[in-house]
């Protein structure tokens, strides 16, 4: 947790640590997580016509210009404060709302003033089923004006009308709403996020005066007239195109879940290389909220796999894709940062709450929080949970050999001679270098490369692989073969027959358990790198593992020269000591040589399964 923190990752959450290892799908939002959340309006449609230049927004008519105001600095949940003293504005909200905010100052907006010009009737709140909110203003004259913001497309067809360039409210024709459409498509493509701004004007009486009444009342959504659209530029990461790429390399598929309309998802999934090209798109399945919403439980299982990237998405539409993908058997990661998105973050198998944009909510349902929400410490998180994953698998590894060879090696002497060679104290000073410095050496491995270019591990993977099976079997094999040599022929072979009984069997079980404690030590640089053959590569980047294989030997060589009355040792001449070392590290070049030998991918307990259910089909 403490290192995952410098890469600006909280875990909450220590089991999310190794499942994230083993996710298969990673569900990201867009805005902030693989954009810069620095959003700029670069492009509007006012007036009837398109305008790229900053400077010719200062030109627009009068009462363009004062109902677009009106409608920005009302229609928000954002402010503006402006010290006492002078200086830059300070502009809160959400990212949106800043920068059309920031676009009402550059028309020359004073936001306070603005605000007590008319009096806020009822606000509808932004609804992310619909795209879009309002506000019913009161003016001074008792005109009441309607102001509605969203989704460019779907407030664009509730607009009926639109104000041109002379301030005359025109009605609009079908080449006009050709025109519209247009800019909108051409906006999209350009990765531009496109908001429309609109207006109704209202009768006062046609408004409920009674607050139950008005609670009620529906903002009416036709007869709008449009004000503007706007493009806002929100540039993609630095880096987030190589983390998209790497996360495709580790067999992760990163699937790309936001609010803006399919154009502009498709644009910026392209500039993030979720997407490669346009026929990429149409073969990877890009899909509209409302229409994966509208399949069938089956159909939306079904079609889950295929989805890169869904635009126009609600939270409901999220939680649905989680859902769906795990039906299916997808390891799910979700990143989120609104409240709305909490039932999906929950749902998922790992959810990933910004630390920056996220609310208190998102934070709360999830297991990892980003803290600078950027799509590469997703990646970041990814590495270190297969890291985890690999450690567990390691020390597992190390573990089981240990446990098989003492445990075969005691049996077959006691059955066969009634005498055990390892006693209780050296069986339990093993257990220390199992349990507890063995563990902390090899689960404090850093995270590899090597790590993201193999496949996510699936839901249901054994925890011990076949290779891990054949490194253990080895090396136990080994352990208890020459081990057992020496319990036996252990008198001849160290050419201790002329000694005293006693003390040749005190030599013999000395030099038994120096070895095997000695083959523990070289078979841990093994249990570091299971399935390559240069197991010494990295070890530098680990001091901690070196230092306790160093603690480890030197605490053994003060056992043999110096406890022996507790352990039940004497002390090993230097050719027993040479004997020892030799066993010990045979382990290595054996080790290399066992992973040359080929073996299935298919689980062993599959293999078993198969083989019973084959079995008994014949009979």
């Amino acid at each position: 947790m403490r290192k995952m923190m410098a890469d600006k990752a909280l875990v909450r959450r220590l089991s999310a640590c190794e499942t994230m290892g083993s996710a298969t799908t990673i569900c990201s939002d867009k805005t902030g997580t693989l954009t810069m959340n620095q959003m700029t309006v670069v492009v509007a449609c006012v007036g009837g016509k398109k305008v790229e230049s900053p400077d010719s927004w200062l030109e627009l008519s009068p009462l363009l210009t004062s109902l677009l105001i009106e409608g920005i600095a009302q229609n928000t949940n954002g402010s503006i404060f402006v010290p006492e003293g002078g200086g830059e504005a300070e502009v809160s909200g959400s990212p949106t709302e800043k920068t059309i905010l920031t676009w009402a100052v550059k028309l020359g907006m004073d936001f306070e003033a603005v605000r007590s010009e008319s009096t806020i009737i009822h606000v509808f709140p932004f609804n992310s089923e619909k795209k879009r909110g309002g506000v019913a203003l009161e003016l001074p004259d008792s005109q009441v004006h309607i102001h509605r913001k969203g989704a460019a497309e779907i407030i664009l067809s509730s607009c009926t009308k639109y104000i041109d360039e002379n301030d005359h409210t025109v009605v609009m024709d079908y080449s006009k709403v050709n025109f519209f459409k247009k800019a909108i498509e051409d906006m999209a493509a350009s990765s531009l996020r496109c908001v429309a701004i609109a207006y109704r004007p209202f009768e006062r009486s046609e408004i409920p005066v009674d607050e139950e009444q008005l609670s009620q009342w529906k903002l009416p959504e036709d007869d709008l007239i449009l004000l503007a659209i706007v493009g806002i530029k929100d540039p993609c990461r630095p880096g987030v195109k190589e983390s998209v790429r790497l996360c495709q390399n580790a067999g992760v598929k990163v699937r790309m879940v936001t609010g803006d309309n399919i154009q502009t998802a498709r644009a910026i999934a392209l500039e993030c290389g979720i997407l490669f090209s346009d026929e990429d798109a149409v073969e990877r399945n890009i899909i509209e909220g409302r229409v994966f919403r509208a399949l069938s439980d089956e159909q939306r299982e079904e079609i889950s796999e295929k989805i890169s990237v869904m635009g126009r998405s609600s939270p409901n539409d999220k939680l649905l894709l989680v859902q769906a993908l795990k039906n299916r058997g997808h390891v799910v990661a979700v990143t989120g940062d609104g409240t709305n998105d909490a039932p999906a973050l929950n749902q998922a198998d790992i959810g990933l709450a910004m630390g920056i944009q996220g609310t208190e909510v998102a934070k709360e349902s999830s297991d990892i929080i980003i803290l600078d929400d950027n799509f590469a410490s997703v990646v970041k998180v990814v590495r270190w949970g297969r890291s985890v994953y690999a450690n567990i698998q390691k020390f597992i590894q190390f573990q089981l050999t240990v446990n098989v060879a003492a445990l075969v090696i005691n049996v077959a002497a006691a059955v066969s001679s009634g005498n055990v060679p390892l006693n209780a104290v050296q069986l339990l000073w093993v257990n220390l270098i199992m349990d507890t410095l063995g563990a902390l050496a090899l689960a404090t491995e850093p995270p590899t490369d090597h790590l993201m270019h193999r496949p996510p591990v699936g839901r249901r993977e054994p925890l011990i692989t076949n290779i891990m099976w054949r490194n253990l079997l080895i090396q136990a094999f080994y352990q208890v073969s020459v081990l057992l040599v020496l319990n036996f022929r252990g008198r001849s072979i160290l050419d201790l027959e002329h000694d005293n009984i006693e003390h040749a069997n005190k030599v013999k079980n000395t030099l038994i358990f120096n070895a095997f404690v000695l083959c523990q030590v070289f078979n841990e640089f093994n249990a570091r790198k299971p399935d390559q053959k240069n197991i010494f590569k990295g070890l530098t980047k680990n001091p901690l593992f070196i230092g306790i294989v160093g603690f480890t030997v030197v605490l053994q060589v003060m056992i043999i020269f110096f406890l022996g009355k507790f352990t039940s040792t004497v002390r090993l001449n230097w050719q027993q000591w040479l004997i020892s070392i030799v066993i010990a590290a045979i382990s290595w070049p054996l080790a290399v040589v066992g992973k040359l030998i080929h073996v299935p991918e298919t689980p062993l307990h599959e293999f078993f399964t198969r083989s019973r259910g084959k079995r008994n089909s014949e009979s």
